[in-house]
This record gives structure tokens, sequence and C-alpha cells, in this order.
């Protein structure tokens, strides 16, 4: 998008944003071609900048905007909180948003899931599962187990600890020399199956590379991270519930913490409350963020079971405290966010309504992309969906990367009026549950379209 296109106003905040903004998840020197486009407001699934021109929000913003941009629920929530109590200090005080939010997130978790520690963003909430399962045995006579595990391609934050559980080299490459040592193991990757096996006739097979790392190692290791359902930054790799089912079954096994990181997943994203309830299995910790406050404002929370707290409730002196805090912890305001879109997913039947909208979205995108050469999969549960871009169908081969495939046709789409964000050479789906079918045949055309305007199909 050349900067010629935009009016006056929309080029000198441009410039006064680049005089001074370091933009996240950005090659600073691509603006130079490709600037910012400065937002003036949002309504419903669409945003709009400074010169009016609307963008369909398909991606919710990074994941987070759950029931559109400026709700009229969820902005008189927060009208009626700030005139209550903004901030307060959260150790030794609390208030009614954070005591009826963390009733209502344990009601929806599955049972065992019962205490909640609040902080401000996902990486904070993963950085928390961490030192929560190391120092549980360190205080029950399990000193040797201080190594975590996790999923090649994993991706759980950005922080120190959240960085090194991840597995996404574009991310962690360069800080390797300061991570902390963790365990990883081939992760299941249905499209490119080790087996040969389809997704729906999967048992898991993959399973037996983490069985076999961990009933060798399994002494030295506190706890196994995993995205439940879906690894998103991976490509949106989704894969089976019995992974989940055999995993927790081997935790419960030899003594180890299984940590859920729902951050992305939950919320309604895979078609469920959160992922674990495809399978059904209870963690031992459960991270959650992003669509959490419905994309309004930061905050986190880390879900643990009683056993957990139990290692540190005793007298002060005795340091079994676990004294880790944020300034921001428990906010008001986010609160009172959270607890009016729990409110939304029970009084308007999101998830029911959702089953329609993904099944309407399925039908658009593979009616639309199955004769595009370069698609090698389309990829989708619930209101999560993944095209995958490759250079050779019959092998599955993948563009080189420095070709950024996936970024062209970004800004392709962005022109048109759709938000997609891009992973590589995957192009997803990640809307407010707001879309209508109007918006889904929109955004479903312009992805078809831009990425056979690319390839000149």
């Amino acid at each position: 998008m050349k900067n010629c296109f935009y009016s006056d106003e929309m080029k000198s905040l441009q410039q006064r944003d680049l005089k001074h903004i370091w933009h996240p998840c950005s090659q600073m020197k691509d603006y130079e071609d490709f600037p910012p486009i400065v937002l003036a407001r949002g309504e419903g699934a669409y945003l709009y900048d400074v010169d009016g021109k609307s963008y369909l929000d398909a991606v919710s913003s990074w994941w987070v905007n759950l029931f559109g941009h400026s709700n009229k629920r969820i902005n008189e929530a927060l009208k009626a909180q700030v005139d209550k109590l903004e901030h307060a200090i959260f150790a030794n005080f609390s208030h009614s948003p954070a005591i009826e939010l963390s009733e209502m997130v344990v009601e929806l978790l599955p049972d065992g899931l019962s205490k909640v520690f609040f902080s401000d963003n996902g990486s904070s909430a993963v950085e928390i599962a961490l030192k929560m399962s190391f120092q549980y045995h360190m205080q029950t006579g399990q000193s040797g187990k201080t190594k975590f595990l996790s999923l090649e391609g994993a991706y759980h934050g950005e922080t120190i600890g959240a960085l090194s559980v991840s597995g996404v080299g574009l991310y962690s490459d360069i800080y390797s020399p300061m991570l902390l040592d963790v365990k990883r193991v081939e992760g299941p990757d249905c499209y490119r199956c080790r087996y040969g096996l389809r997704r729906e006739s999967c048992e898991a097979e993959c399973f037996e590379l983490m069985e076999e790392r961990v009933s060798r190692e399994h002494k030295d290791i506190s706890g196994i991270i995993v995205e439940p359902m879906v690894q998103c930054a991976r490509g949106i790799n989704i894969y089976s519930p019995k992974y989940l089912e055999k995993l927790r079954k081997l935790c419960t096994c030899y003594g180890i913490n299984l940590i859920a990181d729902e951050i992305a997943v939950g919320f309604g994203r895979t078609g469920k409350m959160f992922g674990i309830d495809h399978a059904k299995i209870v963690p031992d910790i459960v991270c959650l963020s992003k669509g959490l406050t419905a994309g309004y404002l930061p905050m986190a929370l880390t879900v643990t079971t009683d056993e957990i707290y139990r290692a540190f409730y005793d007298d002060y002196d005795k340091m079994k405290s676990f004294l880790h805090s944020h300034s921001y912890t428990g906010n008001p305001l986010s609160c009172a966010v959270g607890v009016e879109s729990l409110n939304i997913f029970k009084d308007e039947f999101i998830l029911d309504k959702n089953r329609e909208k993904s099944k309407a979205m399925y039908d658009m995108v593979t009616q639309k992309i199955k004769n595009i050469e370069q698609v090698g999969e389309y990829r989708q549960l619930g209101m999560i969906g993944a095209i995958e871009l490759v250079s050779d169908r019959a092998n599955k081969l993948g563009f080189d990367p420095n070709l950024r495939v996936g970024y062209e046709i970004y800004k392709r789409a962005v022109t048109k009026g759709v938000l997609l964000r891009p992973l590589g050479n995957i192009i997803y789906f990640m809307p407010p549950y707001v879309v209508d079918q109007d918006d889904m045949d929109f955004m479903t055309d312009v992805a078809a379209n831009s990425i056979k305007e690319h390839f000149g199909a």
C-alpha cells in the first residue's frame, strides 16, 4: 500500500508514528514501503482508519477480540466500573469484580482447577505456571524435578521463561545463550504425518516420541507445557485430542505437572470453551489470557489445583509463599470486562451460534480455494482456520521463507479491506464471533482472490 493512496492527515500521522514507535513482530524497514495504517475507531468486526476506510478484522486483532470492537455491553460494564474503582493494590486487598471473575472461570474449567492467580499478559501467565510448578516440587520433597519439556514448534510467549519453553526459532534462536535448558519433543503434525495417517483415523501414534523421552528422563521433569489442540504460531497446527489424553495419563504416572497453555485457544476458539474440553482432561495448571477480556484490557490468569496450592500454604517464616507479583494484578477494570464477556457467552448462546458459523466458514473456504494449485491444505477447528500454501502440493513442500509468500498475500488483502496476518506460508482466519454470513463471504473471497492474484492464477 503505497503512501500516495493516503490523505495528508494519514501521511502526517504515519510520519509521527515512525519517528518514535518501534512496532512489535515487525521488520521496521518494511514500513518504508508499507507504512502503518493509523486507525480511528472500531465497530463490530471492522476497524476504520483515519481516512474512513474499513478493514474486516479477520484475526481478532491478534486473537483477543471476541465480541467485536466497541461492544455496547462491554462498554457499559467498563464505564460502570471506572466510576467505582479503577485500580488498587491486590496484596491484602480484594474487590468484587476479581471475586466474581474467579468464581465464573472456575465454574467453566474442569473440576479440580480451583485456585486463580492474576497477572497482566499471557507470557506472564506462563512464567507464573513454570515458577509455580518448579516451587511446588521443591516444597514437596522432589527437588530433582527442575526441568521443563515442551513441543517443537510451540509458542508460549516472549519473556525469558516463556520463550525458553517455546520452540519457534524465529523468535528464540538469537536469545539461546540466555534461555533456560528445556527438553523438547517432536510434536504432532497431522498434515505431514510421519506415519502416513489421516486426521480422522489418527490415534496419536506420534505420542510414542513423547512417551519414550519422558520414560527415560521423568525424574528431572517438573512440568510439560502444551497448547491444547492447536499449536497456533506453528502454522495453526491442529492435532488429535487423543494426544492430550495420553499426555495426561503419562504426566500422572510420573508425577509431572501438565500445564495447558489456553491463552490463544481458550474462550470458544476451538468450538468448545477450552481446548482441553475436547479431550476431557484436567491439567494441573491452566494459563488464560487474550479472549479473557474480549480484547479490551490486558489481563491473564494462571489457574491450578488445591494440591499445588496447599504446597505453598504455611507459616510465613517458612518461606513457602509464592512471592510473584505484578503492579496491575487483579485490575478491577479488566476484571469487570472479563465478567461481562463471560456473561455474553452465557446470555447469547455464543458456542451454539459459533458451531453454525464455523460450518459456514469451512464450506466457504473449501469451495473457494479447492482449485488453487498452491493450496496444500485447509484445516479448521471451531473458529480457527488455516490455509497452508505450498510450492509442491504432491510432496507438501513449502515455499522458501525468503519469498515471504504469506506477507505478500497479507498486503494484498489489506488493500482490499481484510486484515489477514500471515504465519510464514500460512494464511489464517480467527475472526470475532460477531461476524455474519456476509462478513465471512467477504473475508474468504478476499483471501482466495489475494492468493490467486499473487500466484497469477
